[in-house]
């Protein structure tokens, strides 16, 4: 068993993925339920893990206007807990291989900074560029997020993990975009939102820091 792939699938890693899950959670009745059979319901998913038994449950599908109209796949409660466990490796190790600019869902850095950053910049620039991506998640390749992934994760059991997370997500068609000439694309959905360490458009290839090898 890999170091990492032990760090994941230990009860104080799960524990603590249960408790970031609840966080501001904690009344709604599938979270208290959870919560009320904690240590049962963390070592039923622990053994799933080990045993690679562990699959992802159906996606609750609802629909948001924030402000303009997107569709919203919920996982259930037990795989945000593992999305969390996940996350908790991983994350520190792509946070220093992520761009200095890029603010989101990164500790220490968050709206208040990238503020401060765009005031510093409107003062040295005249112009700026604003992009956005159309249905970011939903275009995303699976292979070259995995690909990404394999260059800094070397445990093939939390590669696998995150496959099976990423091959559970089903679109309905209209949330499906293709682009012109577009022969890589594979939808996925929005349950890769929530490995907010894995960030591709922030991810710095040529990073000379060692990956895990064990």
């Amino acid at each position: 068993m890999s170091e990492l792939w032990a760090h994941l699938t230990g009860a104080p890693n799960l524990f603590h993925a249960a408790r970031r899950a609840a966080a501001g959670k904690k009344s709604r009745p599938d979270v208290a339920a959870f919560l009320a059979n904690l240590e049962p319901e963390l070592f039923r998913l622990q053994r799933q893990l080990l045993s690679g038994a562990y699959r992802p449950g159906p996606c609750r599908d609802f629909r948001i206007a924030d402000p303009k109209p997107r569709l919203i796949s919920a996982a259930p409660f037990p795989d945000r807990v593992i999305h969390h466990a996940i996350t908790n490796v991983a994350e520190p190790l792509f946070e220093h291989r992520f761009v200095p600019y890029s603010y989101a869902c990164r500790t220490g850095f968050g709206t208040h900074k990238a503020l401060d950053h765009a005031r510093q910049s409107c003062a040295r620039h005249s112009f700026v560029l604003k992009l956005d991506i159309r249905k970011y998640f939903p275009s995303m390749d699976h292979q070259i997020l995995l690909d990404l992934l394999a260059r800094v994760i070397r445990c093939p059991n939390t590669l696998k993990l995150i496959e099976t997370i990423l091959a559970s997500s089903s679109l309905p068609e209209d949330m499906i975009h293709y682009f012109p000439a577009d022969t890589l694309f594979t939808p996925t959905s929005a349950v890769a939102g929530s490995l907010s360490a894995i960030k591709p458009l922030s991810f710095s290839p040529t990073s000379t820091s060692t990956p895990w090898t064990k």
